[in-house]
């Protein structure tokens, strides 16, 4: 067996990779491994830190982004790991390896007054798809939850005061579901059986069709929606989500709670959403502060 078809066998014993993870690490492993060819140099089992350095190179001078040579070098991170596992090589040529640095972008969250107005003002269409569609914005606004996770939510995990997802790496975490969503949420199921007709789908969420939705299409909603109410240059579902930590914490919650709702690991992940109730912070404290009114 070949060294990328036993890696693929690997990342899929692991179960903690998506298919499209699997494709990009193959697709990365595939292009260090024609580097090395035009190269002239070792094989990927072979390869010495100083050939992959020339391949980041290679990569930066083509005008990729720092972050996009970093993902693929994470992709490299996990094939020489492994190689070491299955003690096909003995050292690791990345074990010294530094990252490139990154300009970290600021993302802008909706406004509670644009998120309201995509809940309220907007005419969703009529019957069962304007009724999807306005949950899914609701349950993005109320959960906090990404866009894989909502697409791969089952009936079954929907409950009437609590959601269970499942997470980055099979973690699984409840929810607590708001009466108003609870109900929104009865309501799109009884018209989901109607599109259903007696046929079976596990997936809460399904197309006009009742099948899967895909994460296109999702995006693509939730970017139609809030180009009605929304100037901002980015309108995506991360948006959303976004705007549910940072709303949170700009009205007073914890800070660790937030991130055991967001399904963190660290704290780090969950400070990123910090910069804008730090704003809402100052605000508060310019209009509240006698050397700060005027």
């Amino acid at each position: 067996m070949d060294f990328p078809t036993a890696f693929q066998h690997y990342l899929a014993l692991e179960k903690k990779y998506s298919p499209h993870t699997v494709k990009a690490y193959l697709d990365d492993l595939a292009a260090f491994s024609q580097h090395l060819a035009n190269q002239e140099g070792a094989d990927l089992a072979g390869a010495s830190y100083g050939e992959i350095r020339s391949w980041v190179v290679a990569l930066v001078e083509s005008g990729l982004s720092h972050t996009s040579v970093n993902r693929k070098i994470a992709s490299l991170k996990a094939f020489y790991k492994f190689l070491l596992r299955t003690r096909q090589i003995q050292v690791n040529p990345l074990a010294q390896h530094r990252a490139l640095k990154t300009s970290k972008k600021i993302q802008v969250p909706f406004s509670e007054k644009e998120v309201a107005a995509a809940l309220g003002d907007i005419e969703y269409p009529q019957g069962f798809a304007g009724l999807r569609d306005r949950l899914i914005i609701e349950l993005f606004y109320s959960t906090g939850v990404r866009r894989s996770e909502l697409i791969n939510l089952k009936v079954a995990d929907f409950g009437p005061d609590v959601l269970k997802v499942l997470g980055k790496r099979n973690k699984e975490r409840l929810i607590p579901v708001l009466p108003q969503l609870a109900a929104h949420a009865a309501e799109y199921l009884r018209e989901r059986e109607q599109v259903l007709e007696g046929r079976t789908n596990d997936y809460f969420f399904i197309s006009e069709k009742g099948g899967k939705l895909t994460d296109g299409v999702v995006y693509r909603l939730i970017n139609s929606y809030f180009s009605g109410v929304s100037e901002k240059a980015k309108k995506s579902p991360h948006i959303l989500r976004h705007s549910f930590a940072t709303h949170l914490l700009n009205n007073g919650a914890d800070l660790n709670s937030v991130k055991e709702l967001l399904g963190h690991s660290s704290l780090a992940s969950t400070q990123v959403y910090t910069h804008s109730s730090l704003a809402e912070l100052k605000r508060v404290y310019g209009d509240a502060h006698p050397r700060g009114q005027k």
